[in-house]
């Protein structure tokens, strides 16, 4: 079984806009055109057996919408195995209310990501609803270190994700990028101090560039970050370090390819044990998927 847990989409009557506006910002090609129906291709061709998609609020406004499209979901699209978790902004005060909502209509989680919401994740506001989405026994998938469409931007790093972890103990918390992209050499001595669930995304693979580097609408050179990624060394020591348990496969489909992803694993120097858990077997477990 191969679980997919980190992949986005959008309405169809958005879509190709916000791929166009998140292609120019981040300078990364799609795998997909950004629809439910493109993810749900890719996985029947590319042999993904779920796929579990993060929406993000990015501004308290929009917390009604995206749960209940998320809602929605979960029902239109069971049977081609698409799971949708929820988000709330840390602006958003009914946050506990929202999170009861979520778990009482099977929502499975939560996504969170600091540097689209621009607060640090170490504020306050993130810890309650940290706490909160523990206490409904939601997961919570938060995105972590650098962002390609916001170069430069330190808003969950090693030392954000620290603080949180000491104050709040989460039991049930997924940082993606194999815990913080771009700061991996700083995540390594929190590895065996404080549990902590990691997802592969942008780990082992990255996108394709665009190759355009200028800004369409100023004409400025724009700064891009480097597109880095884990040597085999480094993703099997961080994999040792976590345990294989606590490591889940994620794409980050539309930017990356599902199967290029998967098979980036594979090729590591992990057993094939520690990548049959990665690429589903815990995800099977956390999630409760038959």
């Amino acid at each position: 079984m191969i679980v997919d847990i980190h992949t986005h989409t959008f309405p169809d009557t958005i879509a190709a806009h916000a791929i166009n506006t998140l292609k120019n910002s981040s300078g990364m090609m799609p795998a997909t055109d950004g629809t439910i129906d493109g993810l749900i291709a890719s996985m029947k061709e590319q042999g993904i057996d779920y796929s579990v998609i993060l929406p993000i609020v990015t501004k308290p406004s929009q917390l009604e919408t995206i749960n209940r499209v998320a809602i929605e979901t979960n029902e239109k699209y069971e049977s081609d195995h698409i799971i949708s978790f929820g988000s709330i902004h840390p602006d958003n005060t009914s946050y506990r209310q929202v999170c009861r909502q979520l778990a009482a209509n099977g929502v499975k989680g939560i996504k969170l990501h600091p540097v689209f919401q621009g607060i640090p994740f170490d504020d306050i506001r993130y810890m309650r609803i940290v706490e909160a989405a523990c206490y409904y026994n939601l997961t919570i998938l938060v995105h972590g270190g650098y962002d390609a469409s916001f170069p430069g931007v330190k808003l969950v790093t090693h030392k954000e994700i620290e603080n949180v972890l000491r104050d709040v103990r989460p039991v049930n918390m997924i940082m993606a990028h194999m815990g913080a992209w771009g700061f991996w050499e700083d995540i390594i001595p929190l590895l065996s101090e404080y549990k902590i669930m990691m997802d592969t995304s942008f780990a082992l693979t990255v996108p394709t560039p665009t190759g355009n580097d200028t800004d369409v609408l100023t004409g400025a050179k724009k700064e891009r970050l480097d597109y880095r990624k884990l040597t085999n060394e480094m993703f099997c020591k961080m994999v040792r370090l976590a345990g294989a348990q606590n490591v889940f496969f994620g794409s980050d489909s539309p930017w990356n390819r599902q199967d290029v992803s998967a098979d980036a694993i594979r090729q590591t120097s992990l057993t094939d044990r520690e990548c049959d858990l990665i690429l589903g077997l815990n995800a099977k477990r956390l999630l409760k998927i038959n």
